[in-house]
């Protein structure tokens, strides 16, 4: 592990402050999406009109008659719609400046393959619904620490999305507005994805590159087995031993860049949970001893992380404990103001 050049750190945090100043802008945007306009009133009243406003799927809601009130509103409305419009395309001027410079300085390592994906799923609005766990959340790791793991604990072909079963009424909801199934989501990312048919949960490119779906063993009123939407060939999502202390762990976010210097926030869980369940997972018995290696070496990795660059994230210290023979929660003690 090393840390980053004093220029490649610089142009990060600058990058980085970009890209949160335009997801702040996209945000306020989003308020303004739609239209008003002044609707003429009924033939019996030819000279009223009243401010109506639009949504982007269509509908309309009367805001009321014509008064200095609605005027306002409408007014406001108006002004802000056109402000936000500027600020978005500044800022995205702006980043596809970072994002050159990002190329140019090598800032990035992650696969851009990697980054467009989790866009997609940021513009979709559909990455709330899903955390990156395993090998591909160390890159969020090294970038909010500044440094830059050795190559081997980093090398993978294949990208594990952890669903949120809980949240699965929003999540269906949510997908219906912007596409069919998720397998046509990875299909915007790259046309070649095709389900794998001997792991109907794995979704894999002309490149072999795959995205595993995974979800928390089947607990209370949670649906067994369950696809991602009624598309007859969508994604099937496979149950992950643990993967319930996953979703229940305190979250991690950082911004990632490619290696073709684009940009992408991942949503993962907290360092140190990542450490307790690679250190769990290397005890298990059965595991493969390769994968068992690369375990502990990433475990390893992950923890000169976090005791030497993110010490008191939160606020607070994390202390990990022993991961074998305990729970999940007793694993990682959070020591509130230390």
């Amino acid at each position: 592990m090393q840390e980053t050049s004093a220029t490649i750190a610089r142009q990060y945090i600058d990058a980085v402050a970009t890209f949160e100043a335009l997801e702040e802008a996209l945000e306020e945007a989003a308020q303004v999406r739609g239209g008003m306009y002044w609707h003429a009133g009924p033939t019996s009243a030819p000279d009223a009109k009243y401010l109506v406003r639009t949504t982007p799927a269509g509908a309309e809601t009367s805001l009321g008659a014509r008064t200095p009130e609605t005027e306002a509103i409408y007014a406001r409305f108006t002004q802000r719609k056109r402000e936000s419009a500027e600020r978005v395309a500044g800022l995205k001027a702006a980043l596809d400046q970072h994002q050159r410079l990002n190329r140019a300085l090598r800032v990035g390592r992650v696969d851009p393959l990697v980054v467009a994906l989790l866009g997609r799923l940021a513009s979709t609005a559909l990455s709330p619904h899903f955390r990156v766990v395993g090998t591909h959340a160390l890159y969020a790791y090294e970038a909010a620490a500044g440094v830059r793991l050795d190559s081997d604990a980093l090398a993978t072909r294949d990208i594990d999305l952890l669903w949120d079963t809980r949240k699965r009424i929003l999540f269906a909801t949510q997908l219906a507005k912007v596409d069919s199934s998720m397998l046509g989501v990875l299909k915007k990312v790259d046309g070649s994805f095709r389900i794998r048919k001997s792991q109907k949960y794995t979704a894999v490119n002309k490149d072999g590159f795959e995205v595993d779906i995974i979800r928390r063993e089947r607990t209370g009123a949670d649906p067994h087995p369950i696809k991602l939407s009624a598309d007859e060939d969508d994604c099937w999502v496979a149950q992950a031993r643990r993967a319930n202390a996953l979703l229940d762990s305190p979250g991690f976010s950082a911004v990632i860049v490619a290696t073709n210097g684009t940009m992408a926030r991942m949503n993962t869980v907290h360092p140190a949970t990542f450490v307790t369940f690679k250190r769990w997972l290397a005890k298990q018995p059965g595991r493969d001893p390769l994968k068992r290696r690369r375990d502990v070496l990433q475990a390893d990795a992950v923890q000169v992380v976090v005791d030497g660059y993110l010490p008191r994230l939160w606020g607070g210290a994390f202390v990990l404990g022993p991961a074998v023979g305990c729970s999940w929660v007793g694993c990682l003690q959070l020591v509130v103001g230390c």
